[in-house]
């Protein structure tokens, strides 16, 4: 069985069309087998979306973005915010670039990247719904690698369910930055924050 997290051309192909209203916008997304939260935008995205302030930063990463829904729906407020999403599964990337267009939305770009293997740059924000069925390590390894992917004064603001271990990516996230905060529990989900 493929997993949301991996690359397989032998999963069937039939695009689907879902909407989602956020902030005033209309935003359009289109999804498919094989890719996170296919047939509706995930909760835990929705609450993290909901409970972000973007404040004044001028840059923002998404670290496993799916098929785009966070970091559409945040540039699409927030229009000089620079935007850059990552995802390992090539249908999702191929997803959020239509995404992308079919929102009408500049600055804002997709690229295939493990982690943050083929990020270069640093970010005010890093946000990240993380793959918990990928396991544990790569949940960490989105943790821990975001430090020297932001600025300082920056910010990590990730989603994860209490079950799913929120109170161990705190205490993760509490080691590496010296500071963690939940700042929005919603049935069962956290919204964990920490500041470079």
């Amino acid at each position: 069985m493929a997993h949301y997290f991996e690359n397989d051309d032998s999963v069937i192909s039939e695009p689907a069309t879902i909407t989602y209203d956020f902030q005033g916008k209309h935003l359009t997304y289109t999804t498919d087998h094989g890719v996170f939260s296919r047939q509706r935008l995930d909760y835990g995205s929705r609450v993290l979306m909901d409970a972000i302030d973007i404040g004044d930063a001028k840059s923002m990463l998404d670290v496993g973005c799916g098929y785009g829904t966070m970091g559409i729906a945040l540039k699409s407020v927030h229009e000089d915010l620079q935007v850059l999403m990552t995802d390992v599964n090539k249908r999702a990337i191929s997803l959020a670039k239509e995404n992308i267009k079919c929102n009408n939305l500049e600055g804002i770009d997709v690229i295939e990247s493990d982690v943050y293997e083929n990020v270069h740059d640093r970010y005010d924000l890093v946000i990240s719904n993380p793959p918990i069925r990928a396991g544990k390590k790569v949940v960490s390894a989105i943790i821990s690698g975001s430090y020297d992917h932001l600025n300082e004064g920056g910010r990590l603001v990730i989603v994860i369910q209490k079950k799913q271990g929120a109170p161990s990516a705190k205490k993760l996230m509490e080691e590496i930055f010296g500071n963690a905060t939940v700042i929005k529990k919603d049935k069962g989900y956290y919204i964990l924050q920490s500041y470079k």
